[in-house]
């Protein structure tokens, strides 16, 4: 998510630079946005400049064009987002479908870390539609209280999320990171975000000791054309 926004940041910032520039150097054409987000209308001052309205200027029809194209990448970031939630969402969804407890009957329960940038959508939206139950916890406190059957965590370090664990003993956990890119140590799958594409990793020496089975088919979960 955080690549997905900061790829259009890197698009906006000059596009805001430059229709400062055009602004300060025609200091009459400021311009008014109404709040009802923007019905653009030829000629109408819902979306208002001062209305000499040439357009016959290059230097303003530059600016109407960058602000159009400014316009329409913020209107499309909120509809990124909400496919790459969805993606992360199917991937762990995925993910506890191919995994096995032993001595578990019913769904199981998933703690998510309230820093996750997908708590939304793991555990908030349509929580009956999922294969597991979800627990939102704050801390490790929380996490050991809740008698966790897995683990997603969002910004905790490698190093926190190996530390909860051990305390979890012998208990069998299902760990999935989502800020844990270099996947060396701490949880058994880690996730890859780059834009909307979600794909991850799996470290097979913590997935042997983790006391979970997991059906080798779950690598074809991020191979899915529907995530990438």
């Amino acid at each position: 998510m955080a690549k997905t926004l900061f790829g259009r940041r890197v698009l906006l910032i000059p596009l805001l630079k430059f229709l400062v520039r055009i602004i300060s150097k025609r200091p009459g054409q400021l311009m008014t946005l109404f709040a009802n987000n923007a019905i653009l209308r030829s000629g109408n001052c819902e979306l208002r400049f001062p209305c000499n309205n040439d357009l016959t200027d290059p230097l303003m029809k530059e600016f109407y064009r960058l602000f159009l194209l400014f316009f329409l990448l913020i209107a499309g970031v909120p509809a990124f987002a909400a496919e790459t939630s969805e993606n992360v969402r199917a991937i762990v969804s995925g993910i506890v479908t191919y995994t096995r407890w032993p001595n578990l009957s019913g769904p199981p329960k998933l703690c998510v870390f309230s820093t996750s940038r997908y708590i939304r959508s793991l555990a908030q939206e349509a929580p009956e539609n999922l294969p597991y139950q979800p627990v939102i916890v704050r801390n490790s406190q929380e996490a050991l209280k809740a008698s966790c059957d897995g683990l997603y965590f969002g910004s905790e370090t490698p190093d926190q999320q190996s530390a909860l664990t051990k305390k979890y003993g012998s208990r069998p956990l299902l760990l999935i990171a989502e800020q844990n890119t270099d996947c060396s140590f701490g949880s058994a799958f880690c996730l890859l975000i780059n834009d909307d594409r979600v794909r991850f990793s799996v470290n097979l020496d913590v997935l042997t000791h983790s006391g979970v089975r997991v059906n080798p088919d779950v690598l074809m979960l991020a191979r899915k054309k529907s995530h990438e």
